[in-house]
């Protein structure tokens, strides 16, 4: 249990609402991402919330408001099938929460939706991943379930050709 107790029949995250992401949400979205990568993504969010609204059948992209502010956001996709494993698995692929709600539960209420969602949808896997150096999201993302992979994450230079 946390630090704040759970009252029986509450959750800590009972003042989180979290609702499905809009594309009309890009403006706030890209607030807080440039909070935490120091870069204004626009034309990034402007493209990966177009997807969203797309992919109406699934919903593992969420928003989430404290008091009617937004306070947070996730970005998945789903994969029917990745790099050979044939089963699905959820990828949360972008995730922000605002400085001014830091320590409020944000995070958890995101992750608790989206794992309901997951679960509703019969996906069994959620992979992400994280710079090494990010030690707050990396504890973050302990706390919330995840481990390391049994796989590697490998990655090469693309070198240009020498004319």
């Amino acid at each position: 249990m946390s630090s704040m107790q759970e009252q029986p029949g509450t959750l800590e995250t009972d003042h989180v609402e979290v609702r499905n992401l809009k594309a009309e949400d890009l403006d706030w979205v890209v607030r807080i991402d440039s909070q935490h990568s120091g870069k204004q993504r626009k034309e990034f969010y402007k493209v990966k919330l177009a997807e969203v609204a797309k992919d109406t059948g699934v919903r593992i992209s969420l928003a989430a408001w404290v008091k009617g502010e937004p306070a947070g956001f996730l970005m998945g996709r789903l994969y029917y099938g990745e790099f050979g494993q044939p089963e699905p698995v959820a990828i949360l692929d972008s995730m922000g929460v605002s400085t001014a709600f830091t320590g409020q539960k944000v995070g958890a209420a995101l992750m608790r939706q989206l794992e309901m969602n997951l679960s509703g949808l019969g996906i069994e896997r959620l992979q992400t991943q994280v710079e090494w150096d990010q030690i707050d999201l990396l504890k973050f993302f302990q706390r919330a379930g995840f481990k390391p992979a049994a796989r590697l994450c490998l990655e090469k230079p693309v070198r240009r050709p020498v004319s």
